[in-house]
């Protein structure tokens, strides 16, 4: 069944990626951005993928105004909206005692408010129909500091997993037919090391460990998370026992990472019981 679905950060990347595919299999496509020629010829490319029906709203998403605009675009164009996807972002290849006041608000603009205006904009909509999808693209970063040089990247994306699952939460209670999802990919062969604030530093052996996917490998995960709702979703199967392993005991983890091989898989006894766990 054809489903209306909104893209942002559509330009490019795995936004780009989801727009191919989910053209191909007939979906009605709005798709922002900021780059208005990259845009253009990801919408014409969807829409000749299947016939699509595609339309390109050029749109900075760290507007409230341009979220609103590309809400109302495509309500005015299709009459409803059933998935709206928050994949805008940008990374920084600054470590934490490196980082600027303007750093961090970049950060937080490009990769939290974003979401946040999308979330509000298309949520009244989505609780006026009774159903409905949100997915807000975030980063295994965000639970596990393998790059420290993401550190404002990796926070702000923590803020948006808190953000996320307290809105699924909420709309839980009066709006069941609503689904929020979460998708955590990891390295990514993409223009996102490029165009970090900062550049990309070497990152330190082992830190790709799990591997690197291609977009259209996490834009087939996001495929199939529409089709069947889950609360999150880790685009690399592979990262997400690293992810349970960090929270069982993130002090072992830590010094494991700073040594040979990996971080140990149970507690560190020298310590004591473990407090730490995920909130």
């Amino acid at each position: 069944m054809s489903k209306v679905i909104v893209i942002t950060g559509a330009s490019g990347g795995i936004g780009a990626a989801l727009a191919m595919q989910l053209g191909q299999q007939g979906h009605r496509l709005v798709l922002a951005a900021r780059r208005e020629k990259e845009l253009n010829e990801v919408a014409r490319r969807a829409a000749q993928a299947a016939s699509a029906q595609t339309i390109a709203v050029t749109a900075d998403v760290t507007r409230r105004a341009d979220v609103d605009r590309v809400r109302d675009r495509a309500l005015e164009t299709f009459g409803q909206v059933d998935v709206w996807v928050n994949n805008a972002g940008r990374g920084i290849g600054r470590k934490v005692l490196d980082l600027t006041d303007e750093d961090l608000d970049e950060m937080m603009a490009v990769n939290v408010k974003s979401a946040l205006y999308g979330m509000q904009a298309i949520a009244p909509h989505l609780m006026e129909r009774g159903t409905g999808h949100i997915i807000n693209i975030s980063s295994f970063l965000s639970r596990v500091p393998f790059l420290s040089f993401r550190s404002a990247y990796s926070a702000a994306k923590a803020a948006l997993n808190a953000l996320t699952s307290n809105l699924r939460a909420d709309l839980a209670e009066s709006h069941p037919g609503i689904h929020v999802s979460l998708v955590l990919p990891g390295v990514v062969t993409t223009d996102f090391q490029r165009n970090a604030l900062g550049g990309t530093p070497p990152p330190r052996p082992g830190a790709f460990a799990t591997g690197v996917q291609s977009a259209d490998e996490v834009a087939a995960v996001i495929v199939r998370l529409i089709e069947n709702p889950v609360a999150e979703v880790y685009t690399n199967p592979a990262q997400a026992p690293i992810v349970l392993r960090y929270f069982q005991d993130v002090g072992a983890f830590e010094r494991g990472q700073r040594g040979p091989g990996t971080a140990p898989a149970g507690p560190d006894r020298s310590q004591g019981p473990s407090s730490r766990r995920p909130e």
